[in-house]
């Protein structure tokens, strides 16, 4: 993460209570550390625990990132980064369009008949799931334009 990202990402971040005359425990780890630990895993696609040494142990970052989407500050975090983004390519800060789409996964026989059922129009037997994106295509860091990003959900431990 740059600097001039971090400064820009301070201000959402949560403000510890020790830090604010609440008392307790000061926080072990930086949360520039831990938000860069979380993008490393979402950029990689590894498991909590397969954190690389660098990072605070993975089981710390985890929890971190839990309470953070307890607190919906994920979702929070996400929504101003979508706006300033648009924003800058000038556009409005809120999306007035999206797509929705919808795609059938096959689910095996373990998976309870109450939460898996049959599409009739691609022939399978299992889950049926609903995605909105917004029509902002999605850009690398190279400023390549690369199609779609997959919605984001909050992964459990690995």
């Amino acid at each position: 993460m740059t600097d001039a990202e971090w400064v820009r990402g301070l201000p959402l971040l949560p403000v510890p209570g020790w830090m604010r005359g609440r008392g307790g425990r000061p926080e072990a780890y930086c949360h520039r550390a831990v938000l860069d630990a979380i993008r490393y895993r979402v950029d990689n696609g590894i498991k909590w625990r397969a954190m690389p040494v660098d990072f605070p142990p993975g089981d710390r970052i985890y929890a971190f990132f839990r309470r953070w989407c307890d607190n919906a500050l994920v979702k929070e975090f996400h929504d101003w980064l979508r706006a300033r983004v648009r924003e800058e390519l000038g556009r409005d800060a809120q999306p007035r369009a999206g797509v929705i789409d919808s795609q059938s996964v096959k689910a095996d026989a373990v998976v309870g008949a109450d939460s898996r059922g049959f599409d009739g129009g691609k022939l399978v037997n299992g889950r049926k799931r609903h995605v909105m994106v917004g029509t902002l295509p999605a850009a690398g860091r190279d400023g390549h334009r690369r199609g779609w990003r997959r919605p984001h959900r909050c992964p459990g431990p690995a």
